[in-house]
């Protein structure tokens, strides 16, 4: 690949061994480059591929009843996509650069070779997949239960989170190229709603914000009104692999 690869995803859970990091960066066809709003994959389609996401912010997306959109993840470079439609015969939801993108296309059956050749990389996979669905079900608890600025808070640190295990947060902030409809379709609010919740973290001394620049000014209070539940991941996993703790 031309483009790196972030490799964090992979070994959130189990350091890879070199030939695994190797079969993971080959493991995709030669990156691709698509404009902001340009839609990788829609729902309905065909799953064939899986995603790597080398640069650039993808959101995926359900349509509604009603016509209108529901984004369910923000996917930040690292991210594979498209894996939750690999068990359907059609794929769940829009896949869309927020972006400018680069992404690398994994057919299936390549992915399904590593899988199979790879424990290690397997139970990375497993692991990482059982992270998601812990976040999907703190996040159904919160949009069902908490009020608009509690969910702008637990989205704020969400996405410091994961900006700085790229290394693309720190004490300067983070730049959250989003608009505020497209949070607001996310968190189930208008994007007039997020802008005045926005207004009212800044005002009290929350975060400060220049466009798209935010920094968390008191991640503790961000925290608490957030009710985001604070999960400690693992480092534990050699039972995934037969392996014995001394």
């Amino acid at each position: 690949m031309s483009e790196p690869l972030p490799l964090h995803r992979f070994e959130e859970f189990i350091p890879l061994a070199e030939e695994d990091r190797e079969r993971v960066r080959t493991l995709g066809e030669p990156p691709a480059s698509f404009p902001r709003h340009a839609v990788l994959r829609r729902e309905g389609e065909a799953p064939r591929y899986v995603y790597l996401l080398l640069s650039g912010w993808v959101g995926a997306s359900i349509l509604l009843p009603g016509g209108e959109r529901q984004i369910v993840k923000f996917h930040l470079p690292g991210d594979m996509l498209g894996t939750p439609s690999m068990c359907l015969a059609q794929a769940a939801d829009t896949l869309t650069a927020l972006t400018a993108v680069t992404i690398s296309r994994v057919p299936l059956a390549a992915f399904g070779t590593v899988f199979a050749s790879s424990p290690r990389f397997a139970a990375a996979m497993f692991l990482s997949v059982q992270r998601e669905r812990v976040a999907l079900m703190d996040r159904l608890a919160a949009i069902g239960r908490t009020p608009a600025i509690a969910r702008v808070a637990a989205l704020l640190l969400d996405v410091e989170e994961r900006l700085r295990a790229l290394g693309a947060a720190g004490a300067d902030g983070f730049d959250m190229p989003l608009t505020q409809e497209q949070i607001g379709d996310h968190l189930g609010l208008t994007a007039v709603h997020v802008n005045r919740v926005f207004r009212q973290m800044v005002e009290s001394g929350l975060v400060s914000r220049e466009r798209q620049r935010f920094v968390l000014l008191d991640p503790a209070r961000l925290r608490s009104m957030s009710a985001r539940q604070q999960r400690v991941m693992t480092r534990d996993a050699g039972w995934l692999l037969g392996e014995t703790s001394v």
